[in-house]
């Protein structure tokens, strides 16, 4: 219908997005029945991305929504509206709100500039124009949700559960959380039984399953309810922690014993399954649960003969929930997989890209043996006096087939560096090709860093499935208010089942060909922990396995893998398949430990050769950042700062134009910002203290820079501060100081006032009646910066 804006839009023109938010739409919502409760302005949704170039760390733009609108309270989000000021037209905001719409899975969209709305629903993809009188009540959209969801009155009350909120914390689900939660209920609401779940890890899995399984036990949809994972660790952290509140009605199984009194049972699969097949769970009944929730379900759950498959199928009446950070499939698996497609997929990607988790900087190194290959000389004998197979070796042969001891010590060597040049208490976990190669590795940093381990002989440990005196310290590794064990080397045990939040240092020293493993080793650094100083994670490559950033998989569609020597987790296809060792006590069968080391003499063909004696040396290494589109990058700060200002503003004539209108020279400076460019970081890396407007000149355009001593010398020579009264001299000369100590930023914040020398002048506001007033004061400040910039 037509919007009546003639007369009215000529008094509003002049009105700001917040004046038109407070006169306009918040009276139409309100008027409209919404309460207060369910109206939340200024909803931000995202922390912001974590923006890291040399040392300089910076957080991006949050995301935020002008309103959203919530049934229930609250609780499940129905609308987004989005605002301009009545300069733009009533859709002008739409395009955002669906934008944020969509990202948030909220089903209707509106724009307003204070003449009306402008709806979109995505249920039936239509747009209408509404007057201001005729937003939509919260009954009448819901009513709509409803109709268009096909929900029922006893669905209705599943999916409409308040989250469980404990005040002392007052921990509630982030946005993605709530997504997945949402959709999780709406799938067990309309009768779905198998249900897969794809968040990465560091998102929050356990706290989702948490509030899933409170709900459901809330509306007596489910009684009693199996968790299922594959390592002690993960049952006792996720009972220490997101299930804390379900400690009353909450056991885990172990010996065999099995309580049916609890409601909520925590088991390991292969404990349940029982050993040698005794099929511990046939102790229950088949109905027994009514739903089952398998953490990190690609590691097994899809193999029909797996004992996860087994104790599903005995359960086959419940609903089972796979939750998983990275499921992919093999060639042997067919796209019909058992829990069938994500019903919501929260990726690395997405967190990184939100502020909820770390980015990484890469440094990929080449050594020259790796670069280069090594060929042993005709008859060349190893250490243990085996005779050399004369063939080039590389970096699939290294540790494998081959040792070069001067290799293993210069991987150690260049390890210690970054630990010294970042701080030698960073936690770091070395990713070694097997059991053997871990403690060569061990070894040879114990080496490089003997004066901290004589300290403390725990500074260093293995952590390997064979051994439990290292996994014993597995829980004081993860601890943040631990130090100690602070560098581990392992093989396979901590590609998962790791929540160890301060972890600041991956190094890859094994070839890794699976994207599944490649992604659960990057998902041990991905923890935010800035109490800890820990805003990103650096990944130190020495096998080209950064390589799989690249591949489209990395970040692509999942679906669900098998375990097994048949391209499942872990598995390599160059390899022979040699079954692996029994795992020690406690550990699950099939936890990736290779064969342990065969001495030399057991067989004709030694299992490796063994080296000394070799020159090893860096060829070259390479620092790449994670940018603001996901993407690895590889060139100089410097020139990746040029390039992207340069998408901003093509020409100098466009960036002049632009800084010189700026009302506030913060807002160019942010804008470049989130286009990934950090001026510190540039500041850091040409050993400079520009002012920012003359490292832009200079970076992006080539202008020679003047110093800022220059440019105020050049603003006293002109005379611009005479014609103030001499106390007004006295305040824009202490902004000059301050503006040559601080840069142009300090001048425009007002808060300056408050500090000295002013505040020996006097008040805020009565140094702002020097001027005539606030707008007076404002405008001084204009000026000088105008003077400040017109030097040459």
């Amino acid at each position: 219908m037509g919007l009546v804006v003639g007369t009215r839009r000529c008094n509003v023109k002049k009105l700001t997005e917040e004046d038109i938010k407070y006169r306009y739409i918040t009276p139409a919502i309100e008027k409209a029945g919404w309460k207060k409760e369910q109206v939340l302005m200024e909803y931000f949704f995202t922390d912001g991305q974590v923006l890291v170039r040399g040392n300089t760390v910076k957080r991006g733009k949050r995301k935020k929504a002008d309103y959203l609108l919530a049934h229930n309270e609250g609780h499940m989000p129905l609308a987004i509206v989005e605002a301009k000021d009545a300069e733009h037209s009533v859709g002008a905001g739409m395009q955002q709100a669906m934008d944020y719409a969509q990202i948030l899975n909220i089903p209707f969209a509106y724009s307003s500039n204070g003449s009306g709305f402008l709806e979109h629903d995505f249920f039936t993809g239509a747009e209408t124009e509404l007057a201001l009188s005729e937003f939509p009540s919260e009954e009448e959209l819901w009513k709509r949700y409803l109709q268009s969801k096909g929900l029922d009155a006893v669905q209705e009350k599943i999916v409409t559960e308040p989250d469980y909120f404990d005040a002392f914390s007052s921990k509630k689900p982030r946005y993605y959380q709530r997504i997945a939660i949402d959709k999780t209920l709406e799938a067990v609401a309309k009768g779905q039984d198998r249900i897969l779940l794809v968040m990465a890890t560091g998102t929050g899995k356990t706290y989702t399953a948490f509030q899933i399984i409170w709900k459901l036990l809330k509306t007596k949809t489910v009684k009693r309810v199996l968790y299922l994972a594959d390592r002690n660790i993960l049952i006792d952290q996720t009972m220490q922690q997101d299930f804390k509140p379900f400690e009353k009605i909450m056991t885990k199984i172990q010996d065999k014993k099995l309580d049916s009194a609890y409601e909520i049972y925590m088991s390991l699969y292969h404990q349940l399954a029982g050993d040698n097949g005794s099929e511990s769970f046939r102790e229950f009944q088949p109905e027994f649960f009514d739903l089952i929730i398998v953490d990190e379900c690609h590691r097994g759950s899809a193999k029909e003969e797996s004992q996860w498959r087994r104790i599903l199928e005995y359960f086959h009446a419940a609903v089972h929930i796979g939750m998983t950070a990275t499921p992919k499939e093999t060639k042997e698996v067919s796209n019909i997989t058992y829990f069938g497609e994500p019903v919501y997929t929260y990726s690395l990607k997405q967190g990184i890209d939100d502020g909820f988790l770390a980015p990484y900087k890469v440094i990929r190194i080449g050594l020259d043996k790796d670069l280069e290959g090594w060929r042993p000389y005709k008859g060349q004998l190893d250490v243990y006096g085996n005779e050399i197979e004369d063939r080039e070796y590389n970096t699939t042969d290294y540790d494998r087939k081959l040792i070069i001891d001067e290799r293993t010590q210069a991987v150690a060597n260049r390890i210690t560096k970054w630990l010294v040049a970042n701080g030698r208490y960073s936690k770091t976990i070395v990713f070694c090709v097997d059991i053997d190669h871990a403690e060569r590795m061990r070894q040879a940093l114990i080496n490089e860093n003997k004066d901290l381990v004589a300290e403390n002989p725990k500074y260093i440990m293995r952590i390997t499935g064979d051994n439990q005196e290292g996994k014993a310290q597995l829980d004081y590794f993860i601890d943040v208010n631990e130090q100690y064990p602070t560098i581990v080397t392992t093989s396979k045990l901590m590609t998962t089942g790791v929540d160890c939040k301060t972890c600041k240092l991956i190094v890859l020293e094994n070839t890794i060909n699976s994207m599944t493993e490649f992604k659960q080793i990057i998902g041990r650094g991905t923890r935010l922990y800035p109490d800890f100083g820990k805003e990103y994670f650096t990944i130190m490559d020495f096998r080209e396995v950064c390589r799989l950033f690249a591949d489209p998989a990395f970040d692509g569609d999942p679906v669900v893998i098998i375990d097994g020597g048949d391209g499942g987790d872990g598995w390599d296809p160059t390899e022979p398949e040699t079954p692996d060792p029994p795992d020690a006590p406690g550990e699950p069968v099939g936890s990736g430990a290779p064969p342990i080391f065969e001495p030399p003499g057991v067989k004709e063909t030694p299992a490796k050769y063994r080296v000394r004696g070799v020159a090893v040396k860096i060829l070259n290494e390479r620092v790449q950042y994670y940018d603001k589109d996901g993407k690895l990058i590889t060139e100089s700060i410097k020139d990746y700062s040029k390039r992207n200002i340069l998408e901003e503003y093509a020409t100098l004539e466009e960036f002049l134009k632009a800084w010189n209108s700026a009302a506030k020279k913060q807002a160019i400076i942010d804008e470049l910002q989130e286009r990934g460019v950090l001026l510190e970081a540039l500041k850091e890396e040409a050993g400079t203290e520009l002012d920012d407007f003359d490292l832009i000149l200079h970076v992006a355009y080539d202008k020679k820079p003047l110093t800022k001593s220059e440019r105020v010398n050049h603003v006293k020579k002109q005379g611009y501060l005479y014609k103030y009264s001499e106390v007004c001299q006295a305040v824009l000369a202490a902004l000059l100081d301050k503006y040559m100590n601080e840069g142009i930023c300090e001048l425009e914040d007002t808060r300056i006032l408050d500090n000295a020398p002013f505040d020996r002048i006097g008040s805020p506001k009565n140094i702002a009646k020097l001027f005539g007033g606030k707008e007076g004061y404002m405008q001084a400040i204009r000026e000088l910066e105008r003077a400040i910039y017109g030097a040459a």
